[in-house]
């Protein structure tokens, strides 16, 4: 008997194929916003101890209109910071966005009605509010590193209200 239970169900992260991995990705965006780091230990190595700020502003190799990489396969050659989200940056770093399936899947939770494998449309990111598309419009190549400070936002680190449950359809009449 086929089991039809969804991979995400089934698997821990380090169990699942690059190809599974790769579909975890909502296209969101939010993990490519440039991010600011505070060191509030006063030393400067305090990885646990810094507190971590999200921008509006994308990475250069963000197309914000897709929510995708520009140019995925050699993005770590062009973007020195770039960070490669594997089962360890999951459970290391704490600033994957709370809507991000790894980091849900980590805790224990389950996929969102949004997130594209259980909608089966990839636009319902986007409907669902989570996405960068329309809120980060800048690249990081179109504002100074001293200016980033100004474009500090909190939105990447909650929920939309959109995304916390799925649209009610309208009621049909009885004919």
């Amino acid at each position: 008997m086929l089991d039809d239970t969804p991979f995400w169900k089934r698997k821990t992260l380090r169990e699942m194929t690059d190809a599974e991995w790769e579909s975890l990705c909502d296209g969101c965006g939010r993990c490519c916003l440039v991010k600011l780091e505070e060191d509030v230990s006063g030393t400067a190595t305090a990885d646990a101890d810094a507190k971590i700020f999200y921008t509006d502003v994308a990475c250069k190799l963000l197309d914000t209109d897709t929510c995708r990489c520009r140019d995925y396969e050699n993005r770590f050659a062009q973007v020195q910071d770039c960070v490669r989200i594997d089962a360890d940056a999951v459970e290391n770093v704490g600033w994957l966005p709370p809507t991000c399936a790894y980091r849900l899947l980590d805790e224990g939770k389950d996929l969102p009605w949004w997130h594209p494998l259980v909608s089966g449309d990839p636009m319902t990111v986007v409907w669902a509010g989570v996405s960068v598309r329309g809120r980060a419009t800048l690249s990081e190549e179109d504002v100074p590193a001293d200016e980033l400070e100004d474009r500090i936002v909190s939105w990447p680190l909650r929920w939309p209200k959109k995304a916390k449950a799925p649209p009610r359809r309208a009621a049909s009449k009885p004919v």
